[in-house]
């Protein structure tokens, strides 16, 4: 068949099936060119007279008859731009199914847990908080004390582990007043930290792996291969990103964006055999909202889908310092792994306290002064009280009558602090003395019965519950 007879056939059948109207005739003469493998400028690709497309002939319709001798205009073929190539479909890859293979359970590595049961080798961990709650100073500490070696939070590294800290938010000079206080308060040496710990900020060297434009979201992959590489030149255990948000260029909302640039971590993960952890802000608490949870990070949930180990921040609110006899409560908070695919659910918050420290760089006076976190336990309401006690208290709450009432002269509490040598004039005392009530209450040791009062009033008194027994 002759040549042009192929490109006319060719290019009736691009008008029957609609390509001409989807991509346009310069497109429909670009792919006949490529697939006749004419590259030579000025060869004749054209067909000897273009058949309309559907949208051209409707047009012409109403235009009136095409004059008589009227031809298609003959191309020359010119190489399409080199966006054009990348807008036509793909051909999908071929899909294979793996046969598995049996293996000994014994004979399989164990997860690879780099500090505590958070970062874990190989995967995307997630840090969620309020912000100025602590997130950053908690994990610049976790940083020293991996690179160290030294349990500084009660979690004792297995060893010495490279850590890289890019904070995209702070000046260096920021970052590094946290990491001498930090380093200060726990007594490190230079020899703890150097060849181990890897500090950039990202007002000097940005990090930016997706952005999204009107094509989509799309991930920078040399951005991508060069963290890579260094993280393999560096040897690096754990990458922390703080915060997340300063990472990408996508919208939060976007879910389908959130879900390819987390995947895209993991990936990074696994090339470089390195955790990731990533420090995230919540969303602003709705109304009656008081507990921050892995459904409070800000933006598409897909985020925290994507991760293995997602914990949360709370501070301290004002009635858990009331409890534990805390005058600054706002300088305490608790973590929490609300999510862990990997280990078993954690059964309590772990507390910590923000501590000042002066960096002593004054010329007169005191220094910058930069907030160190430390461990702090919460109170035991339990602590040096034996059931040998309840018993004396359901003893003596037995041979009387007690009121419920702290405002009430005969009240419970008066009775129970002589038991248990409590002073009611000291604050922590008298707050201790409430909660130990309100425990045994609720545990049914001690329960509430209206009766009358000396007046005749129904007033709610104490009465003994379940007795104890050792």
């Amino acid at each position: 068949m002759p040549l042009q007879e192929a490109v006319d056939g060719l290019q009736d059948l691009a008008v029957d099936t609609g390509l001409v109207d989807m991509l346009g005739q310069d497109a429909v003469q670009a792919i006949m060119a490529n697939a006749f493998d004419f590259q030579q400028e000025g060869t004749l690709i054209a067909p000897a007279k273009q058949r309309p497309s559907a949208s051209e002939s409707h047009r012409a319709s109403k235009q009136g008859p095409e004059q008589d001798g009227a031809v298609a205009t003959l191309h020359r073929y010119e190489p399409p731009p080199a966006s054009f190539a990348a807008e036509l479909p793909k051909a999908p890859a071929a899909v294979r199914a793996t046969p598995y293979s049996w293996i000994a359970p014994t004979t399989i590595p164990r997860r690879d847990f780099v500090y505590g049961r958070h970062l874990i080798r190989k995967f995307v961990s997630a840090t969620v908080a309020p912000g100025g709650i602590g997130k950053s100073s908690l994990v610049i500490t976790e940083a020293l004390a991996m690179v160290s070696g030294k349990d500084l939070l009660g979690v004792h590294p297995s060893g010495r582990s490279r850590v890289w800290l890019w904070n995209l938010e702070d000046p260096a000079e920021e970052i590094t007043r946290h990491v001498q206080a930090t380093a200060s308060h726990y007594r490190l040496k230079p020899e703890d930290l150097e060849d181990y710990l890897f500090v950039d900020s990202g007002r000097d060297q940005r990090l930016v792996i997706a952005v999204t434009d009107r094509n989509g979201t799309g991930i920078l992959q040399p951005t991508v291969d060069s963290l890579v590489e260094e993280l393999i030149r560096r040897q690096i255990d754990v990458l922390i990103i703080d915060p997340f948000v300063s990472s990408h260029e996508a919208p939060e909302n976007d879910n389908g964006a959130m879900d390819r640039i987390v995947k895209e971590g993991g990936r990074v993960a696994q090339r470089a055999n390195c955790a990731i952890e990533l420090v995230h802000h919540s969303r602003k608490s709705s109304a009656g909202e008081i507990e921050i949870t892995v459904e409070s990070s800000r933006g598409g949930k897909a985020l925290t889908d994507g991760c293995r180990s997602v914990r949360v921040l709370n501070r301290m609110s004002k009635e858990e310092g009331e409890n534990a006899g805390v005058d600054a409560h706002r300088s305490h908070f608790r973590t929490f792994i609300d999510k862990s695919n990997l280990a078993p659910p954690a059964e309590s918050s772990t507390w910590f306290k923000l501590e000042s420290v002066d960096l002593g760089n004054g010329t007169i006076g005191y220094g910058d002064s930069v907030g160190v976190v430390v461990s702090w336990q919460y109170p035991d309401l339990m602590a040096n009280v034996t059931v040998s006690d309840l018993r004396a208290v359901q003893a003596i709450v037995s041979k009387g009558r007690y009121r419920a009432s702290p405002q009430a002269g005969d009240w419970v509490g008066h009775a129970v602090a002589k038991v248990l040598r409590l002073d009611l004039n000291k604050p922590n005392d008298k707050r201790k003395m409430g909660n130990l009530l309100k425990a045994w209450l609720t545990s049914g040791s001690l329960k509430k019965q209206v009766d009358k009062d000396d007046k005749g009033n129904d007033r709610p008194f104490i009465i003994v519950g379940e007795w104890a027994y050792d």
